[in-house]
């Protein structure tokens, strides 16, 4: 009996045990990545906007529309001349639950700037859920859900995509995994592309 309980034994029945956590409890998982973004890893790679630079560009974002849980439709083609942050996610997702407080403080930041829009795409789309997950949270960014086409340049499938646009329309920043979207860096990038008129 003694040689089943030694410490070498306790010690590795820990380690599996934490491994199993961090494998089925997706909460013990977002906990872990939002750990090491609070010591600098997982930082979105931004460059500042260049004068006359084009950003990526998008054909046309008339006809991408997303739902509110009110049924209204929102067409990004209509939101030119606005800043855009577009976020794919899922209540499942442990990257996407990762970023969550971090896009929150973004969005806290922005809020009441009519010039930054933020549509946070529930990949689900179960209302029910993510309305859920946001009051449990108390974060009060706007759910959407898709009500079109999307075309792969913007969003490819993977869980979370962020995807920011310029004010005429262009992809300035898009990216799969989860990031630090609270930090100064990422938040000067949204403030240059409000301030841009290119």
């Amino acid at each position: 009996m003694k040689k089943i309980f030694n410490k070498k034994n306790i010690v590795n029945g820990l380690f599996l045990g934490f491994f199993l956590v961090l494998i089925f409890v997706p909460a013990a998982k977002a906990l872990m990545i939002r750990g090491l973004m609070s010591v600098g890893l997982f930082s979105p790679s931004v460059e500042s906007p260049k004068e006359n630079a084009a950003p990526e560009a998008v054909a046309d974002l008339g006809g991408i529309s997303f739902k509110d849980q009110s049924g209204r439709i929102v067409d990004l083609g209509s939101l030119k001349g606005k800043v855009l942050f577009l976020n794919f996610w899922a209540t499942w997702c442990p990257p996407c639950l990762a970023e969550m407080p971090s896009v929150n403080k973004l969005y806290e930041q922005f809020k009441d700037d009519r010039d930054v829009v933020f549509i946070m795409v529930d990949a689900d789309s179960d209302f029910a859920k993510s309305q859920k997950y946001m009051d449990g949270k108390e974060y009060k960014m706007p759910v959407y859900h898709v009500a079109s086409n999307i075309p792969e340049q913007i969003f490819k499938g993977s869980l979370p995509t962020t995807v920011v646009f310029d004010k005429q329309g262009r992809i300035s920043y898009n990216e799969a995994g989860a990031a630090n979207y609270a930090s100064q860096k990422f938040i000067d990038f949204i403030k240059k592309l409000k301030e841009s008129n290119n």
